[in-house]
């Protein structure tokens, strides 16, 4: 692998919060020489029948953020996720806290600009995050390190972030007995995605690594918790030398079975604005649905 800054010796305290109507796991990350956390792939809870905004889940890390005395440095997307919509400005306007996530969201932003009509006032350079990562780049929480480590394949702006011995992996790898995540929407490519896994799979076994879904197969209990040992020795899809063609020859067939995720078409809206609703030419909160655009 590349010359990563990983540090082992650094271990951060990680406090889980699922989302069980997303099956989403966001985190607060807490430097353990100081006061500092960053939060990881909020969410902003909506009823889509009804067109209703809430904060439930993003209001309960508040809360945690706050009755810990902690201070919120950081608010980190790992992609663009198509399956639930982030509290990132939500949180970051009752905490504070910069707004970062891959470079690569310009590509996103670039071919979602087109999926869904967006006029020239939709800023397809990243404007609405503060901080882009390239990979490599590293950022202070606390005393702590942080880098980003480029993992495309699940979508073009795919990073996977490490913490000290706690990598916080996205959507490119699943809990072993989920094996990994689709590469067939627009800019995915399941080669890529194979690559990214093995950057992944590069680092010390001993790295704890911290899933942003579990769906609970064969009808386990919910886990977001392993370790890189474990994936490379378990993983369904990836593990026990598991082959790239073998991989992409599996991960081509079964995404053509897969149905779109049910809140695809608002996600994709409002985490390409990172985590903003769009608005009408009146100034409305306003959704579009692209028909047989996606």
């Amino acid at each position: 692998m590349s010359n990563y800054p990983v540090d082992l010796s650094v271990k951060p305290a990680v406090k889980a919060f699922f989302d069980p109507d997303t099956n989403t796991i966001s985190y607060v990350v807490r430097d353990p020489a100081s006061d500092a956390c960053a939060v990881v792939d909020s969410v902003m809870d909506i009823d889509y029948a009804a067109g209703r905004i809430t904060y439930g889940h993003a209001d309960e890390i508040i809360a945690y953020i706050q009755a810990e005395g902690l201070k919120l440095e950081w608010i980190i997307e790992t992609h663009v996720h198509a399956d639930h919509l982030s509290a990132a400005p939500y949180i970051q306007g009752k905490l504070g806290g910069r707004i970062g996530i891959g470079d690569k969201i310009m590509v996103v932003q670039e071919t979602f600009g087109k999926v869904f009509n967006e006029g020239t006032e939709f800023q397809r350079d990243g404007s609405q995050f503060d901080a882009l990562f390239k990979d490599g780049d590293t950022y202070m929480i606390g005393t702590m390190q942080a880098f980003a480590i480029y993992t495309p394949g699940h979508t073009p702006a795919c990073m996977v972030h490490v913490i000290g011995d706690a990598a916080f992996v996205g959507d490119t790898l699943f809990m072993p007995d989920g094996g990994s995540a689709r590469a067939d929407f627009p800019g995915g490519d399941a080669g890529q995605l194979y690559d990214s896994i093995q950057k992944v799979l590069a680092l010390p076994d001993e790295t704890r690594l911290f899933m942003c879904h579990d769906y609970g197969p064969n009808g386990r209990e919910i886990r977001w918790e392993t370790t890189v040992g474990d994936e490379k020795a378990h993983n369904i899809h990836v593990g026990g030398g598991k082959s790239r063609e073998e991989f992409i020859r599996f991960r081509t067939e079964r995404d053509a079975q897969l149905a779109m995720p049910r809140l695809i078409i608002p996600s994709l809206q409002v985490n390409m604005r990172a985590g903003e609703i769009p608005t009408d030419k009146d100034g409305r909160a306003m959704l579009k649905v692209p028909v047989n655009g996606l």
